[in-house]
C-alpha cells in the first residue's frame, strides 16, 4: 500500500477565485469571496494528488476528516495557491497539513485525512449503507 509515498511529500494546485467559489446558500450569494466550502474542496484534491501515484489498482482513497480554519477572505480574481505536506502515515492512513495563501498571506489552514482501502472493500461498505 503506498509503496514509496514518504512524509515530506507536497501537492501544490492553484485556482483563481470564481463566482461559483463565493459563500452562497441555495444559490443566493452571502459574501462574494472564496468560501469555506470551496477552500475544503480544494484542500481535498490537493491532498489526493499526493496518494494517486502510489495507489495500486486495485486500491482507492476515501476522505475520512478535514479540519479547516479559513483565516482570511480572497476576493473575486484573487489567486490562491494551495499546498498539502504529509505529515504522517499511519496504518491505512495519508494525513496532510494544508496552507492556503495569496498575495496578502495565509486565507487558510486544514489537516485532511485519507483512508486507503481495497476498491471491494468499498464497494462492500456502499452496498451495506444501501441496505
Amino acid at each position: 500500500m503506498l509503496k514509496g509515498l514518504e512524509i515530506g511529500r507536497k501537492e501544490k494546485i492553484q485556482i483563481t477565485v470564481s463566482e461559483r467559489m463565493f459563500a452562497a446558500f441555495e444559490g443566493e450569494v452571502v459574501h462574494p469571496v472564496y468560501s469555506t466550502v470551496a477552500m475544503t474542496y480544494h484542500m481535498e484534491w490537493v491532498s489526493r494528488k499526493i496518494i494517486l501515484p502510489y495507489l495500486n489498482a486495485n486500491e482507492e482513497g476515501m476522505g475520512a476528516a478535514v479540519k479547516i480554519k479559513h483565516t482570511s477572505a480572497a476576493p473575486f480574481g484573487s489567486t490562491i495557491i494551495i499546498t498539502a505536506t504529509v505529515t504522517e502515515l499511519r496504518d491505512n492512513k495519508v494525513i496532510t497539513n494544508v496552507v492556503a495563501e495569496n498575495e496578502q498571506g495565509t486565507v487558510g489552514l486544514g489537516e485532511v485525512i485519507q483512508v486507503i482501502l481495497l476498491k471491494d472493500t468499498i464497494k462492500t461498505k456502499w452496498k451495506e449503507a444501501s441496505t
